[in-house]
C-alpha cells in the first residue's frame, strides 16, 4: 500500500495558514458554498493555481502561499488535491461539471 513520505515543512507559519484555509474551505459546513463559488467563477476544481489566484481560498492565502518554498508549495498542492477527492459523492455529483475532465 502506498504511504506518503513525511516531508519537513521549511516555513511552518505560512504553511499552517494556507493549510487552515484549505481545511476550512473543505469543511463540512463550507464545502457546498466553496464548490458553488468555484462554479460561479468558472474555475476547474483541480486547477489549484487558478483557485488560489481568484482568491477563492481567501485573499491572504495568495500572499502566504507565495512565501512558501517549492517543497512546501508542492505539499500544499498535494493536500488540496487530496481534499477535493474526499468530497462526498452526492456533492461531487451535484457539481459534476467541476470534476469533469473536458
Amino acid at each position: 500500500m502506498y504511504e506518503q513520505a513525511v516531508l519537513h515543512v521549511a516555513d511552518p507559519e505560512p504553511f499552517g495558514a494556507v493549510k487552515a484555509a484549505i481545511e476550512a474551505s473543505f469543511s463540512s459546513g463550507k464545502i457546498a458554498a466553496f464548490l458553488k463559488s468555484l462554479d460561479r467563477s468558472g474555475v476547474r476544481i483541480r486547477d489549484f493555481q487558478s483557485v488560489l489566484n481568484k482568491g477563492l481560498l481567501g485573499q491572504t492565502t495568495i500572499a502566504e502561499y507565495g512565501r512558501l518554498g517549492n517543497s512546501d508549495q508542492g505539499q500544499i498542492r498535494e493536500m488540496y488535491l487530496a481534499s477535493l477527492e474526499r468530497v462526498a459523492p452526492e456533492l461531487r455529483q451535484k457539481f459534476f461539471k467541476l470534476y469533469a475532465y473536458y
